[in-house]
């Protein structure tokens, strides 16, 4: 998935400028389109009704790759949409489900580190991408299309080896195969909203700012990608270990009030390199973002975790579907306000991050709340 969707990812606002002449309002409607299947992810939970959560995965890497691969051949308006939301439906249901059956089959006391550590593996696969992209279109003047070809059939054929050469594991409970919403996972379910809220700005807006404002080439766009995703390899294992020895609300506070800073200095940046650094470090921070699903794992019920985690992606992608539209045409006329915006929402994710117990657990899921668990909302 990594590999993968980091092509078409460090690929994208260069395509779209160059081949396809977007601007703000385009790259903000092809953004928001690409987060409705997020929206959608709930729906998993009944698809799963049909299919084994490993199957469904394996299924979901298909589609994604195969969105990838065709991507090059439709350099419109359009038909970015269409290829965008194909890629998408995979790359969502595939991350559902992957949350899903991770929460399932890694022991609490090791969850933080083992997410730590699959950052780092997915670190590396960036790496290998962005390392490839770099040499094609800067050393041999490859296509774009040449590009997403390539990935998109050599992520269909791994995906395929791996449906051939692993088993079928098991899960230790039973999941629910019903949409359950829990009134005692509210402040969860908050900082899920938020945090999907918040990551819209850095998806959409950052990378799109190298681009525009500081004319990035892609060359230089994946060198960045390429910073990123070294400090990925080297301390997203320890940011989880770490995650594990502090706790959840020490992790989310530093991660927040970080960001905050970071959004801020988007808004009034004037030198490329210094957009740079900030765009690093931004992606650095969001390795923090473990601790919510770590806060989680930890005061869920077992039996929850398939079906919350199609419903957090749902409320993880309210705003996404929002927020880029909305924000491309504020785009158009003060690109600082989109920062500064996002600002804002670390802030409230701040606001929250301490309401999250130093020991989290059923029964004890918010710092000022110690009643009894409620019963299902719905």
């Amino acid at each position: 998935m990594a590999m993968t969707f980091s092509v078409w990812n460090v690929l994208l606002n260069n395509f779209v400028v160059e081949r396809a002449g977007f601007t703000g309002r385009e790259i903000g409607i092809l953004q928001s389109l690409r987060e409705i299947p997020g929206f959608l992810a709930f729906t998993a939970i009944y698809l799963l009704l049909f299919i084994k959560e490993q199957r469904f995965a394996i299924l979901s890497l298909l589609i994604m790759c195969l969105g990838v691969a065709i991507t090059g051949w439709f350099p419109t308006e359009y038909g970015l949409y269409l290829t965008t939301i194909l890629m998408s439906v995979g790359f969502h249901y595939f991350e559902t489900v992957n949350q899903s059956l991770t929460l399932q089959w890694i022991d609490k006391d090791k969850s933080a580190h083992f997410m730590g550590r699959v950052l780092a593996w997915k670190g590396a696969a960036s790496l290998v991408a962005y390392g490839t992209v770099w040499v094609m279109m800067e050393l041999s003047d490859a296509s774009y299309n040449t590009v997403y070809m390539l990935f998109g059939f050599v992520g269909l054929i791994a995906v395929i080896v791996l449906w051939a050469s692993f088993p079928t594991f098991t899960s230790p409970h039973t999941q629910a195969k019903t949409l359950i919403l829990r009134k005692r996972y509210w402040l969860y379910y908050g900082l899920t909203f938020l945090s999907g809220a918040r990551r819209q700005i850095f998806i959409v807006f950052a990378g799109f700012m190298m681009v525009e404002k500081f004319g990035y080439s892609v060359g230089e766009v994946s060198l960045l990608f390429i910073i990123n995703y070294v400090f990925n390899m080297l301390f997203a294992a320890r940011i989880g270990a770490w995650i594990g020895k502090v706790g959840e609300r020490r992790a989310l506070t530093v991660e927040y009030v970080g960001l905050a800073a970071v959004f801020t200095g988007y808004a009034f940046v004037d030198n490329a390199i210094m957009a740079g650094v900030l765009y690093v470090v931004d992606h650095l921070f969001f390795a923090m973002a473990i601790a919510i699903k770590t806060y989680f794992q930890k005061i869920a019920d077992p039996e929850d975790i398939a079906s919350t985690a199609g419903v957090s992606f749902t409320i993880n992608h309210i705003a996404a579907v929002v927020i880029p539209a909305v924000m491309g045409l504020v785009w158009l006329h003060s690109p600082a306000a989109v920062f500064l915006f996002g600002t804002g929402l670390a802030l409230c994710s701040l606001t929250l991050s301490r309401m999250v117990p130093l020991v989290p657990e059923s029964g004890n899921e918010v710092s000022f709340w110690r009643s009894k668990p409620t019963e299902d909302v719905g």
